[in-house]
């Protein structure tokens, strides 16, 4: 057996693996099940989040969106998921990676739609001032301080 980790090290193995997602009924429904596991946040990191995303089979990674301050970058570890995008979609397999620029509206997620669970690595930024665009649900995040709101701007 290998020798316990010190930090800067870690095995995510070792770290909680829990379902995280903040929205609002029922826009959380297609995300319940996923499990996340915070790596930036448990290696100490503030400028930008790492979590491994575990997606059981019929599961979203998230509404699909797109980000005016944020860029993403997601990498499949393990499984096979469905990046649907305004493009349309295309099937991604362990290796395989996508990348999304600030301010490009375009909104993305990722579904498996396989019979086994599929693992991602995402990375992201951590900016206050973000708008978060949801295209085909009336939702939006204005900044992370204030919350959902639907496209009108209700508080949900």
């Amino acid at each position: 057996m290998p020798d316990a980790l010190n930090p800067p090290a870690i095995d995510p193995d070792q770290l909680p693996h829990t379902f995280q997602a903040d929205y609002p009924a029922p826009f959380v429904d297609q995300v319940r099940g996923q499990l996340r596991c915070a790596l930036g946040q448990a290696l100490g990191l503030t400028a930008f989040g790492v979590n491994m995303v575990t997606l059981p089979p019929g599961c979203w990674s998230s509404q699909r969106h797109w980000h005016s301050h944020e860029e993403e970058f997601v990498m499949v570890l393990e499984g096979e998921v469905t990046l649907v995008t305004d493009g349309g979609e295309q099937v991604l397999t362990a290796g395989q990676v996508a990348g999304f620029p600030k301010d490009r509206a375009d909104g993305h997620h990722f579904i498996n739609r396989s019979d086994a669970p599929a693992r991602l690595l995402a990375v992201g930024d951590n900016i206050a001032e973000d708008v978060c665009t949801y295209p085909d649900a009336d939702l939006q995040l204005l900044n992370k301080a204030a919350g959902y709101t639907d496209k009108a701007g209700k508080p949900l």
